[in-house]
């Protein structure tokens, strides 16, 4: 079984940075990255988004935030787009 490796985009990372995803960070490290390096396809919060540009995009639910990442499976690693709130999130 491989593991995946996480690349964060730059704009994520301005983004997670700031005092208002404080209390997520620790929680993306600690718990949400290590499920997603195992397995980035399935699991209990994880879905595929639908429609045509949205075809390749996967989505991590923590709580009323969407973490929303791709997958290049060819070279097993997992990029780490956006996180926003649910409300804002499609």
């Amino acid at each position: 079984m491989t593991e995946y490796r996480i690349a964060e985009t730059n704009s994520f990372c301005q983004k997670i940075i700031s005092k208002k995803f404080s209390a997520l960070q620790n929680k993306l490290r600690t718990y949400v990255y290590p499920i997603l390096k195992r397995n980035p396809y399935c699991g209990p919060n994880i879905k595929k988004l639908k429609g045509a540009e949205y075809k390749s995009v996967f989505r991590y639910r923590l709580g009323n935030y969407r973490l929303f990442y791709k997958i290049a499976s060819d070279s097993a690693v997992i990029f780490i787009l956006d996180i926003a709130h649910r409300q804002n999130a499609y």
